[in-house]
């Protein structure tokens, strides 16, 4: 298995090795549905006042979803809200920015805080109303709301949330964090879960054991929100195939400083970016 991280000296110096692009490029990707608030948000200001030549068409259809196009050649990158796994074989990850995966309930809901514990017993389906859960003001059915497998968000629930074990038949699996997002605000009885760059309003956002998901918990290091997770690109191969136009747009996102402003204001963390 090929996948991995790349270090960013390693992406630096493929940036630095590009010549200026001759003509119009177009830039193909998919993927992530929790990035792509952040990425179109890069995307057009790369365009704007970077490089007016490199144009972006981005498919929100799934961090799974994207890696296979990546994997078959549909598209030359991917957002992805989960670490690599074994299926991902012929692919390199990179480290984009940082983000948080906030767990939501209605405003009617009485509840601020919900533990990891919690978290995992609704939505195995071993809590199923809100009366076992102290501080909701609720006795209904909790109504779990989630991401469905082309998510990559799915699996970094799985992994963060379930340990690894199914979620209950009583979850509704929705293809886009906005349909989970809009279906908690439509639902006095729902929870669900969504990146930091979809958290609207409309929603509360619950402290994860004691700690709320706010970009300002979400430090480089430590990690203090419990489910801080990093955005990835996904490149082909080991990446060196890739068109210079994206290595050197890579650069220029996980670098400059006008990037990390475009990625905090957008609802992500900058990781990498000058200050």
């Amino acid at each position: 298995m090929r996948s991995k991280t790349l270090a960013l000296a390693a992406i630096s110096l493929l940036g630095l090795a590009a010549p200026a692009s001759a003509g119009a490029v177009t830039l193909i990707g998919s993927g992530s549905v929790a990035a792509q608030p952040v990425l179109q948000a890069l995307f057009a200001t790369y365009t704007k006042k970077v490089n007016h030549k490199v144009h972006f068409v981005y498919t929100a259809n799934g961090g799974n979803a994207g890696v296979k196009d990546v994997q078959n050649g549909t598209s030359q990158f991917a957002g992805q809200a989960r670490t690599p796994l074994p299926s991902d074989a012929g692919t390199t990850y990179i480290k984009f920015y940082l983000d948080g995966l906030c767990m939501d309930v209605n405003p009617k809901n009485s509840l601020a805080n919900i533990t990891i514990q919690q978290t995992h017993d609704i939505y195995r389906g071993l809590i199923t109303n809100w009366s076992q859960i102290g501080g909701s003001g609720l006795g209904t059915t909790i109504d779990p709301v989630g991401r469905d497998t082309n998510g990559g968000t799915y699996n970094f629930f799985l992994q963060a949330v379930l340990n690894n074990e199914p979620p209950a038949s009583n979850v509704n699996a929705l293809t886009a964090d906005g349909l989970v997002v809009n279906a908690v605000k439509q639902d006095p009885n729902a929870i669900g879960y969504a990146g930091l760059a979809w958290q609207k309003k409309g929603l509360k956002t619950l402290k994860v054991n004691g700690v709320r998901c706010v970009p300002s918990k979400i430090s480089v290091e430590p990690l203090k929100y419990p489910l801080s997770r990093y955005i990835f690109l996904v490149l082909p191969g080991n990446g060196s195939s890739s068109p210079k136009a994206l290595v050197k747009f890579i650069d220029w996102a996980r670098r400059s400083k006008l990037a990390g402003e475009v990625i905090l204001k957008a609802g992500g963390v900058p990781a990498f970016n000058k200050k």
